[in-house]
This record gives C-alpha cells, structure tokens and sequence, in this order.
C-alpha cells in the first residue's frame, strides 16, 4: 500500500467533487427550465442546494497555550512550499491576536488589521466587519515568500500602554492579576497592537473553501468571547497544540475543558498535538526509551482530557516543516507531520464530504419528487383530454358546438375561483408573516432583553446563571410557537386543497410537518458553550459591563445566525406547499386554452380531430422520455465523481 494522500491532496479531493457536483447542478436547472419545470419551490431548493456546494467552507481552528509551537505547525501544513515560515513563529508569544486566513475572490491579496482601540467601543466582530474603513490594509505579494512572511509579522505587533488603558481595553484586571501583563519601569504594560487579523490570499486550499484560524492563548487575560464562541465554535475541526516535553498543564487543561469541550459538536474533530517530541530525541541514549516516554505521556494526556488516545499525535511541527522544505522523506516520516495530517483529513474531510452527499441525496429526492408531480399534473390533464376528444368521434357539429360551450363554462367557473384562491393566499401569508416574525430580529432582541439588563449593569451578577437559563427556556418556546403556527398553516392548507381537489379534480397534497432539528440543535449547542463565561471562575469578569457587553454580542451574533437559518427553512416549507397550488393553476389555463384551440380546429376540419389526437399521444411519449431522463438526472447527480474513499489512519507507536 503507498503513502496516503497529504492533507492538501485530500482537499483537492473533496473541492473537485464540489465543483463538479455544482457545474451539474447548473445543467439540471437549465434542463428543467428549458422543459418549464422549474417552479418556485423547485428553483429555491436548487438555488440552496447550489449555494451550499460553491460556498462550502472548511474552517480547522488551531488552539494553545502559548509556546506551543502553533503557528509552526500551520507553517509546517500549509505554508512549506514557500520554503520558508510564512507565519510567525519564534519562541514566546507571537500570536498576538486571533488571525483567519481565507480567500475572497473580491478583494486583493491582503493582510487587515483591526486596531486594538476598536476594544473601547461596544461592537462586536461582526459589526467591525462591515466598516473595512477601520481597518488597516496591507497587501501581500504571494509570490514573494520573504515580503509575504515579513507582512504576516505584523499579526504579533504589541504596543505599550499605562495600567489605565490596558484596564480599559480588558488586559488588566485588579481583581485576579495573575494573568495580568508586566509592569516596566516606566510603569507600562504591552498589549497587542491588533484585535483582530484577517489574511486575504490566492492559497490552494484557501481558494478552494478552506479557513484557517489561528488563536493566542484562550485564557490569556484579554480574551474575548467572540473568539471562543463564535469562530472556534463553528469550527470543522480543532486541533489544539500541547508541549510533549510539559504533557497537559493546568493552563492547558483549563483551555481544553472550560473553553474546547463546550463547544465540541457531534461530527467535529478535535484533535490534539503532542508538539516539539524533537526535544526528546537526544535527551536519551536509547530511542526505545523515547518511544515509551512518549507513549506514556500520551496514554496520560489521552487520560487527563479524557479522549481516546488514538486522537492525541505525537509529532514536531518544526522538524516535519523542515523536512518538507528540504525534501527529506526519512525525517517527514520522524516528525509524524504526515499522520497527523491523515487524521485531519479523517476527521473533517471525510466527515464533511458525507454529511454534504447525505443533503445532496435528501435534496435530490425532494426535487425528484416535486418536479415528478408537475409532470403527473400534465399527463392527467392529457388524459383528460384524450377522453374528451374520443368522445366526439363520429360526432356532428352540434355535438362539437355543446363541447365547446361546455369547456367555456367550465374555463367561467374556474376564473370564479379566483376569489376563492385569493383568499387562501391571504389567510396563508398572515398566518406566515406571523410564524417568521417569531424568528425575526425584534423578537430576538425582546427575548435578549432581560439578560442583557443582567449582564451590562456593573458589579457582580448575582443571579445571571438563572436568568441565561430561562432565556434559552424563552427561546425554545419560541421555536415550539413557529411549529404551532405551521400546523395552523398545515390544517388550513389541508382544507382548501381538499375543496379544491374535489371541485377542480387537483391533485394538491398539503405539505408535511415543519421539522425545526437543526434549530434545537443550534440552541442547545450555544447554550452549552457560554456557560464557562457564566462560571464561579468568571465571576469577577463578569463584573467588567464591558466584558458582558462583549459577550452578549457574541451571543447575539450565534443566535441570529440560527433564527435565520430557521427561517429560510420556514420559507422553503411554504413555498413547497403554495408551489404545487401554482403549477396546477397553470397547467389548468393552459388545459382550457389548448380544449377550445382543438375543438375549434375539429369544427373546423373532419382531419382536425384525429391530428389533435395524435398531437397528445406524442406529448404523452414526450412526458414518458421527461420521466426517464428526470430519473436519470437524479441519478447522475448522485454519482458524481466521488472523492477517493479516505483511508483508515491508525495511530502507530511514537517515534
């Protein structure tokens, strides 16, 4: 068996099948509008469903204490090929600020910068975000490894700053000092110069969805919530970087357990890297001794964090970047790079692949369905009228005359109707209008209200812990009201498109219930991770009305993502129902219209009749090859080139 495919290969892997699955997505649509069969319903479920593929991000979070060798391990990754660092990494702090490393087609290559004064001002990431004019821009020049390494040193610029300042931009707290910075002679302190770094370049991996995003120490004393809640949170995978010379320290253990465990969702890989095992190779006489130390210390580490030890790797991120640059299999193979990017590539590429097939199955079947019932509408109404014309075989004109008139009573009670149809519009966008303003950003706000009075007054927050219960209380109740005015919708719906099945000969069904999973889900997961802010630790934190105005930021910021996703999937729900409502009216029209064309041309000419005749048998054929070919559309999408299955990584012995 050769070598594994790499991490990067691997990514090119599932970026192939992504785009492949999208260049067949967009002829799926232009086959369906070209037989009109795209109808709204159909349209927004392609349009998320393409959306979702050529948007697809991976975003992997690397995590530590400082020193850890972090930053040299994302060198040693992703960044070899310069040969050279890219990222800074020297010994001590040099992640000075959160860093996300990605590729926006729309801008240039580019390295911003968000000044740590921004800190003073009650916005969150998010917002500053939107104002780029507070940013400090500086290109990059990605073919020039030395001007591109010497721009990322930016990223660990520090300035210093009296005591005062530093309180106020949240570094220094008088109440626990031990994680506050020195003070110099001068009586300074340094913080970093920057909140917040954001990397814009033309990488491979990054131009194909992937997010990098590196972090300084989480409990470092400025930490904010954001960070930890929000961009780690939403991670695909974390690796979090341990000294195999110290194993798990208490700062480590209180990273790992107060601010990774919560955040960990189902399906996420969280990996963890025994760095530096470089420090041990001549630290002892024999390399024996230096396998079972470091098997030994992780067994322990697995221990102390509580985790399989086949996720702990052991490896040096410093020896593996070396290797690369230099070409040396031997050494690559030594410093235990390669397997940890195998179980990287497990963790969040095979993963991510399967949960994207298995959408793209149950989207596939969906549209499968929905386009096949606008073909079953068509081939009932030509049934319909191959019956009818039959009838008029051998027929006089008077017969043919009735027929006509018949067809024109029939076309005068259907657009009596309307009013009917109307109305059913209306009471369904109320009933509507009024499930999506319980997921709308006032509602929100409402339900935020009474934590927010908790957590930005000043002093100590007796009680918040109460109060974050019974505000996620408030908002699971809010989903369970949109669910309640769905069913309203449903029931409703059920009885109109029964009335009008009967009168009309429709063959509407009224949609299933509104599953609302993955809003649960969300809220249950967010409720879990801001609970380490809301701690006995935290207690004196949260004493800061700055500290809690950037945490209920941040919560704000999760939650809304989360009500509009709920709301997107409301709408889709809805629009599936009124849809098929929408394309039998159509056809209905379009039915009478072609009725009166061929009964016209029958009385007309004796050959009229039998032409129209064969007309519908040859749009039935028609409908039969539509049928096949959708079959084979649904088919084919689902077979797109696979990405090649990711081989089982087992850990082996530490070298």
């Amino acid at each position: 068996m050769g070598p594994s495919p790499s991490f990067s290969e691997q990514f090119d892997r599932l970026s192939h099948w992504r785009k492949s699955f999208a260049a067949q997505m967009a002829s799926f649509r232009e086959w369906l509008a070209a037989h009109e069969l795209l109808d709204a319903a159909v349209q927004e479920q392609l349009q998320r469903l393409e959306n979702l593929l050529r948007g697809d991000k991976v975003s992997v979070a690397f995590v530590a204490e400082f020193s850890r060798g972090k930053s040299e391990l994302i060198n040693a990754v992703f960044f070899s090929h310069y040969g050279r660092r890219i990222m800074p990494a020297s010994p001590g702090r040099t992640t000075m600020c959160p860093t996300e490393l990605s590729y926006d087609t729309g801008l240039q290559p580019c390295l911003r910068l968000l000044p740590i004064e921004t800190r003073a001002q009650p916005y969150s990431l998010a917002e500053w975000r939107e104002r780029p004019s507070t940013w400090v821009q500086l290109p990059l020049d990605v073919d020039d490894a030395d001007q591109l390494a010497q721009t990322m040193a930016h990223v660990a610029q520090v300035r210093k700053v009296p005591v005062d300042e530093a309180r106020q931009l949240g570094f220094w707290s008088d109440e626990d000092g031990v994680e506050n910075p020195l003070v110099d002679a001068q009586g300074l302190v340094e913080i970093p110069k920057w909140r917040h770094a954001l990397i814009n370049m033309a990488h491979p991996l990054l131009r194909q969805g992937l997010v990098i995003v590196d972090t300084p120490g989480l409990n470092a004393v400025g930490m904010e919530p954001e960070l930890t809640v929000n961009l780690i949170a939403q991670a695909h995978a974390v690796v979090f970087v341990l000294a195999a010379d110290t194993g798990v320290t208490k700062s480590d253990l209180a990273i790992w357990k107060g601010l990774l465990q919560p955040c960990h969702r189902e399906g996420d890989a969280h990996l963890v890297v025994l760095n530096k095992i470089d420090t041990l190779w001549g630290s002892l006489d024999s390399g024996t001794e230096v396998k079972e130390l470091l098997n030994r210390q992780r067994r322990q580490s697995a221990q102390i964090l509580d985790i399989d030890p086949a996720r702990i790797v052991p490896l040096s991120a410093q020896k593996g970047l070396v290797a690369k640059i230099e070409s040396n299999t031997a050494l690559l193979q030594k410093s235990g790079l390669p397997l940890f990017e195998d179980l990287l590539a497990q963790g969040i590429l095979a993963h991510r692949q399967s949960i994207l097939r298995s959408v793209v199955g149950e989207s596939m079947a969906h549209l499968q369905q929905q386009v096949l019932r606008s073909i079953l509408i068509r081939r009932r109404d030509l049934d319909e009228q191959m019956l009818e014309l039959r009838s008029l075989r051998g027929k006089n004109t008077s017969m043919i005359g009735r027929m006509r008139q018949r067809i024109e009573q029939e076309q005068q009670a259907f657009e009596n109707s309307t009013a009917k149809i109307l109305a059913l519009r209306t009471v369904h966008l109320k009933l509507m209008n009024q499930a999506f303003h319980l997921l709308g950003a006032t509602s929100l706000r409402k339900e935020l209200e009474q934590l927010s009075g908790a957590l930005e007054h000043s002093g100590l927050k007796v009680g918040v812990r109460k109060v974050y219960a019974s505000t996620f209380e408030r908002l699971r109740d809010l989903g369970a009201q949109v669910r309640a005015a769905a069913a309203e919708v449903q029931t409703m719906l059920a009885a109109m498109f029964r009335e009008l099945n009967a009168e009309f000969g429709f063959s509407l069904q009224p949609p299933g219930d509104l599953q609302l999973h993955d809003f649960e889900r969300e809220l249950a997961q967010i409720e879990e991770s801001y609970l380490q802010y809301l701690s006995f630790g935290n207690t004196l934190k949260l004493a800061n009305p700055m500290f809690g105005q950037r945490m209920l930021k941040a919560l704000g910021m999760r939650l809304r993502a989360v009500f509009e996703s709920a709301a997107n999937d409301l709408d889709l729900w809805s629009k599936s129902a009124t849809a098929q409502l929408d394309a039998q009216l159509k056809e209905r029209k379009r039915s009478f219209a072609r009725r009166m064309e061929a009964v016209d041309r029958i009385h007309e000419a004796a050959s009229g009749l039998a032409q129209r005749i064969a007309e519908i048998e040859s749009a039935e054929q028609q409908l039969d090859q539509l049928e096949q070919r959708l079959a084979q559309w649904a088919q084919q999408l689902l077979q797109v080139p696979q990405a090649q299955a990711l081989e089982s990584a087992v850990v082996p012995e530490a070298v």
